[in-house]
């Protein structure tokens, strides 16, 4: 099969992006490595200066812009319109970021702060989407999407090129999957260094688009719902050109985590790594803290960002109640 995208395309995006985003570092995890029975290391992508992976892709996507280009629009769960607001004003250009209702208000505060304007419109990533289209269609700002972006998937394979390299003999690499951005540009990577390394994609169990398009054989509209992993959420578009393709190719597997399993990562990841995670970048850790992937061998999880409102982080990581509608997650951490 013959992929729009190939491994040239990210290695030049790692040229575009260096010195800006940063090499995160591959760190072992003794808790989760035990409770496996292999050895597990995170990739800390929330080491990013805007907390997440976004960056990435958003820098590698805004250096491509021609230099007439009047500002930047995109629609966002909340990291990639934070990365891109920073981009943005790495550059000098005005950005409107378009996000839902249910995205919190700490990553909605967080874009506001980089400069940009943060638009809210509706109650789904689809219908913010609708108004970026329509800022580019009327208002001539470059549209800059958050994952169904060829600029945007290769930036963020370039995470995946930092995997191979640092530790070639992997044998799992998880990624966190929403739109597949991420996932399809980690897994053209690793599997340009390794094709007999498994890439699985992790989504929560509630709206999880690139799951609900498998089954279906293309992509198809999606409800959402309140979330610990938020930056999970929306759809993949009926128009998708890309991500949906590359990840029908190129990945092993789909799994889908529920939420009392995310805030029992979230406990995890912060009581025994020391890590603050969104619950977006706690599901790899869920699907092995869950039995749900036993790897055989190796395995990296990528932690994808930090920007979580805080007082639920706390409410979650000392075991207090946490509700997500008509749902309620509450137990005390095996750590604390």
């Amino acid at each position: 099969m013959t992929l729009p995208l190939a491994l040239a395309d990210i290695l030049a995006a790692r040229q575009a992006i260096a010195g800006t985003a940063v090499r995160t570092p591959l760190i072992p995890s003794p808790h989760l490595s035990e409770a496996t029975g292999t050895e597990v290391l995170l990739k800390l992508e929330s080491f990013q200066a805007t907390g997440a992976f976004k960056l990435r892709g958003a820098l590698n996507a805004v250096a491509r812009l021609p230099p007439d280009t009047p500002g930047v629009t995109c629609c966002s769960t909340g990291n990639h319109g934070r990365a891109l607001a920073f981009a943005a004003r790495a550059r000098g250009l005005p950005a409107i970021v378009c996000m839902s209702t249910l995205v919190p208000a700490a990553k909605v505060d967080a874009i506001r702060a980089l400069g940009a304007e943060a638009r809210i419109i509706g109650r789904s990533q689809d219908e913010a989407a609708l108004e970026s289209r329509r800022l580019a269609e009327e208002e001539g700002l470059a549209e800059i999407p958050p994952f169904d972006h060829r600029h945007v998937i290769t930036g963020q394979g370039t995470a995946g090129l930092e995997l191979m390299e640092d530790r070639p003999d992997l044998a799992t690499v998880l990624v966190p999957l929403s739109g597949g951005g991420l996932a399809a540009g980690v897994a053209l990577a690793v599997k340009s260094a390794n094709p007999a390394t498994r890439v699985i994609g992790i989504s929560m169990d509630r709206g999880a688009a690139m799951h609900a398009a498998f089954a279906a054989g293309h992509p198809v509209p999606i409800v959402e719902v309140e979330s610990l992993a938020d930056s999970l959420g929306g759809g993949l578009g009926a128009d998708n050109r890309l991500t949906y393709s590359l990840c029908r190719a190129l990945l092993d597997d789909i799994l889908l985590v529920t939420e009392p399993e995310i805030y029992r990562a979230m406990q995890a990841l912060y009581w025994h790594d020391r890590l603050v995670t969104e619950g977006a970048a706690a599901v790899g850790a869920a699907a092995l803290l869950s039995g749900r992937v036993a790897p055989a061998g190796p395995a990296a999880l990528l932690v994808t960002g930090r920007n979580v409102d805080m007082p639920t982080f706390t409410r979650v990581v000392t075991g207090q109640p946490v509700t997500l509608g008509t749902l309620t997650l509450e137990g005390r951490p095996d750590a604390a």
